[in-house]
């Protein structure tokens, strides 16, 4: 991981802000009661330019959650597309992390966040591979964790929502102190969830499986573009349940994520999986790389250019 690296502008309460200039007060309500939904959105270069992938879908998940929250958000999707749209364009970096953010702002402190307003900002950084491009080369090293993935009867899976990362950070810090590169996460029944910050995917016999949405996972934007590679590709697939030990005796496991993208598990809990290489992870992987950089065509219409 490495630092932020400060750019020209933050896209802040409808307007484009100088990046020092965009601050919130401590006693924020957001940042007392994690009371803040967010999104995760890539640009990449390409040969017409920088190219928001799949803008549309991110919004959409990000109005979801806010819903979720009941949230009420002073803005429409086209104007936080568009905020998005403007922030590359004045930052001018083809490659980068955008982060919208919507949380309660300064108002008055307790519980109920409907007494404070609603801010909402978009932020963007440039960030490599999540995981390190090593990993998503060799494959990392990953444990499952003691901590369990909440259901949705205490907090929603499916609202990206800040609360819902401090069980990713607490799962992540556990992994990191234990010697690995990342955790995964079981649910409340014992089944295999998603990692911190990624879905999980699993390869056996030529089918490629990832626990479904009722596991208490989030519906990735990368998840559902790997789910349609796959079928591109014409391998088998299955949304369903399984096992810790499933994860051992896989043939092929990888994380995806828009931070992440898709990298290999080569290693669960000192147990290799498979032999060691990622025949299937590969395909997907060049598809991706594909997609996301201009090069394939049939993938235009999930590509926003930033002129």
């Amino acid at each position: 991981m490495v630092g932020i690296r400060a750019l020209k502008k933050i896209w802040f309460d409808g307007k484009l802000v100088d990046w020092d200039a965009a601050q919130v007060h401590v006693l924020t309500h957001g940042l007392h009661y994690a009371y803040a939904v967010f999104e995760g959105i890539r640009t990449h270069d390409t040969p017409r330019g920088p190219a928001i992938f799949r803008l549309s879908e991110h919004i959409d998940r990000f109005l979801s959650s806010a819903k979720i929250y009941r949230m009420k958000l002073p803005y429409s999707g086209p104007d936080l597309a568009k905020a998005c749209v403007d922030l590359v364009r004045a930052n001018e970096i083809p490659t980068a992390y955008i982060r919208p953010i919507a949380f309660s702002g300064y108002g008055e402190m307790g519980l109920d966040p409907t007494k404070s307003p609603v801010q909402v900002a978009v932020g963007e950084w440039e960030w490599p591979a999540y995981l390190g491009a090593e990993g998503v080369e060799r494959g990392v090293r990953a444990t499952v964790s003691s901590w369990v993935r909440m259901d949705s009867r205490s907090l929603p899976p499916q609202s990206k929502s800040a609360a819902n990362y401090a069980n990713s950070a607490l799962a992540k810090m556990e992994a990191v102190v234990g010697g690995y590169d990342e955790a995964i996460l079981l649910n409340s029944a014992g089944m295999v969830a998603e990692g911190p910050g990624e879905n999980v995917f699993r390869v056996k016999n030529g089918i490629v499986s990832t626990p479904p949405a009722s596991s208490g996972i989030l519906r990735g934007i990368t998840r559902d573009t790997v789910i349609q590679f796959v079928a591109h590709e014409g391998i088998r697939f299955q949304r369903t349940d399984f096992t810790r030990e499933e994860l051992f005796t896989a043939d092929e496991l990888f994380y995806t994520g828009t931070a992440a993208g898709i990298t290999p598990i080569r290693e669960v809990d000192g147990r290799l999986i498979g032999n060691g290489s990622y025949p299937i992870v590969k395909r997907l992987q060049q598809r991706y790389e594909d997609a996301i950089h201009g090069r394939n065509p049939a993938y235009n219409a999930w590509l926003t250019y930033v002129a």
